[in-house]
């Protein structure tokens, strides 16, 4: 009798616990954060020349309006489980909230209106099968720990010697404000390029996260070394931040996968916000490389491929360059490329909302590019099905910084995700326990 009180009372305390409150705290936090993350904006706009994106106070309420009706797609994020699609999802929802109201304020030249809706569009049909599939594909067989944990020695061997192998094309240790006055000059064979790049975005964290939540410390910090080795050959920000963003998403990922993907989003602009409100100018240089390079760039980028491409002809993938030598292309050069010819505002590469849709196929076709996009992450999110929500946060710790800044077919290729996705595919779902609680 006493037991089947308490199996009562545990079952009342958990519907509590889990359905008034919990929903309740995503939808408070996800709210602040948008109004947080529209602070931030309105103080990135001397980052900006003028005449790209100026403040404007009579385009503040179109700028509300917009951003409150897209926020329409916030119960998405309040009601799905936690997935690897939920963790890319939230920073590319946040960064479409960002164009939305920087488009009020810009002067490009494009139908901001069309462009808008466009966006709003294609956020919902990316995040609809990226949130909402998980069902996990089963394994034929499963390798033993034994197994894993040889590849995983063998992934440490690579990155140790990736590394090495960069270091001979150039080693210089310069200031971050430096960087993009040698990075230029840096040359390195397409094959290392490669290897860098899935280096530096897969298989560092991977390691890392295998590493920490198995408590073997001293390789967990050898990994955070070679990571931040990659700094003086590449001058990349990623390669100098990985080691304080996957410590930062080690202290986060003790919180429930749902809120530590909001807070590592929202406490960095968070800080930038009233660092910037408190101290002043002298903190300029966090807020332009956390809250402008985070937040604002991403969205600016969409504001720009707008107004590029609704001046020019689409690039119908042809920048991709598995399809390039199929596809009569007006590029002659890198989108990238392009976008810093035409104007100054540095190699503004872009997202998927930007390159896959808005280059590719233009305002209206855009949502069906970004829903094959989320069809991917969905992929992505059944091979990782099974595995603990500690894990897949910290060892997919850098794609969201990477898919808010790069097409996605360069994150799937370049950057490795594909590779991701394969290590996930393998790992031993008894490794690191069950699941957490979502």
């Amino acid at each position: 009798m006493a037991e089947s009180v308490n199996v009562v009372h545990r079952g009342l305390a958990a519907l509590f616990d889990r359905e008034p409150k919990r929903p309740l705290l995503l939808a408070l936090l996800i709210s602040l954060h948008l109004v947080i993350c529209a602070a931030s904006l309105r103080m990135s706009f001397p980052f900006y020349r003028s005449e790209y994106v100026m403040y404007d106070p009579a385009g503040l309420a179109n700028a509300i309006a917009a951003t409150a009706i897209f926020a329409l797609l916030a119960p998405l994020f309040v009601f799905a489980r936690f997935s690897f699609g939920y963790f890319c999802g939230f920073y590319l929802f946040t960064m479409v909230a960002g164009f939305l109201w920087l488009t009020s304020y810009s002067k490009l030249q494009y139908d901001h209106v069309a462009a808008s809706i466009s966006a709003g569009l294609s956020c919902l049909t990316f995040l609809l099968p990226a949130l909402l599939i998980t069902s996990r594909i089963g394994q034929p067989t499963e390798i033993s720990e034994r197994i894993f944990e040889r590849i995983l020695y063998v992934i440490v061997a690579l990155c140790l010697a990736t590394s090495i192998a960069a270091a001979t094309y150039g080693f210089r240790i310069v200031a971050i404000k430096d960087i993009y006055r040698y990075r230029s000059e840096l040359q390195f064979p397409t094959v290392l390029n490669y290897a860098i790049s899935s280096t530096m975005t897969v298989l560092l964290p991977f390691a890392y996260a295998c590493f920490a939540l198995r408590r073997r410390y001293w390789l967990a910090v050898a990994m955070l070394a070679i990571s931040i080795s990659f700094y003086p050959s590449t001058l990349s920000k990623i390669a100098l931040f990985t080691p304080a963003w996957l410590l930062c998403m080690t202290l986060l990922s003790m919180l429930r996968g749902r809120v530590a993907t909001i807070m590592s989003l929202f406490l960095p602009v968070l800080i930038g916000v009233l660092l910037i409100s408190t101290i002043g100018e002298p903190i300029r240089r966090y807020f332009d490389i956390v809250n402008a390079r985070m937040l604002a760039v991403p969205s600016v980028a969409m504001d720009v491929y707008n107004e590029y491409f609704a001046q020019h002809e689409l690039t119908h993938f042809c920048q991709i360059w598995l399809v390039k030598p199929f596809i009569a292309c007006a590029l002659k050069q890198p989108l990238s490329v392009e976008m810093n010819s035409n104007y100054p505002l540095g190699f503004l590469n872009a997202s998927l909302f930007a390159t896959e849709g808005i280059a590719s196929v233009g305002l209206w076709a855009a949502p069906l590019a970004t829903f094959a996009c989320g069809l991917v992450i969905g992929l992505g999110n059944r091979l990782s099905a099974g595995l603990s929500t500690r894990f897949i946060l910290i060892s997919a710790a850098i794609m969201p910084q990477v898919i808010t800044n790069v097409p996605f077919s360069t994150l799937m290729l370049t950057h490795g995700l594909w590779l991701l996705f394969l290590l996930w595919y393998v790992t031993p779902r008894t490794l690191f326990g069950s699941p957490a609680k979502q």
